[in-house]
């Protein structure tokens, strides 16, 4: 290869660069958002990181919803409010952007990685009756 080819293959792989790490940054400031969502509406209940029990026993972790919903099947229990089997829960109804930070911390905190054959086809608070 000569040397003005290596140079253009050189521009272009440092060009996708440029256009791959602003992407990355965006879905990590999103993630980062969905955290402090998480953390100030839900971890008084529930354990919202990627270790520790849930302060309220009847409240799943965060990092183990994957093993019964597939994560971005609760965007519209996020957005409607979820209701779920315990009174002491309240129901919280976020909006569209809001929705897409905590989805994003979600999907990055799962101990396993979500296998849609393996689940319930509702997301919590919702029903599969007819």
């Amino acid at each position: 290869m000569n040397d003005w080819a290596q140079k253009r293959v050189l521009m272009a792989v440092l060009f996708a660069a440029g256009l791959v790490s602003p992407a990355l940054a965006v879905e990590k400031g999103l993630a980062d958002k969905g955290e402090v969502i998480v953390r100030e509406n839900c971890s008084r209940c529930h354990a919202v990181g990627l270790v520790g029990d849930s302060p309220n026993p009847d409240a799943p972790p965060f990092r183990t919803l994957s093993s019964k919903y597939p994560i971005e099947d609760l965007a519209e229990s996020l957005a409607e409010g979820i209701v779920s089997g315990h009174p002491e829960m309240p129901i919280f109804v976020f909006k569209p952007h809001d929705i897409d930070a905590i989805i994003a911390y979600l999907e990055s905190i799962q101990e396993t990685p979500s296998d849609p054959e393996e689940m319930p086809d509702a997301a919590p608070g919702q029903t599969t009756d007819g």
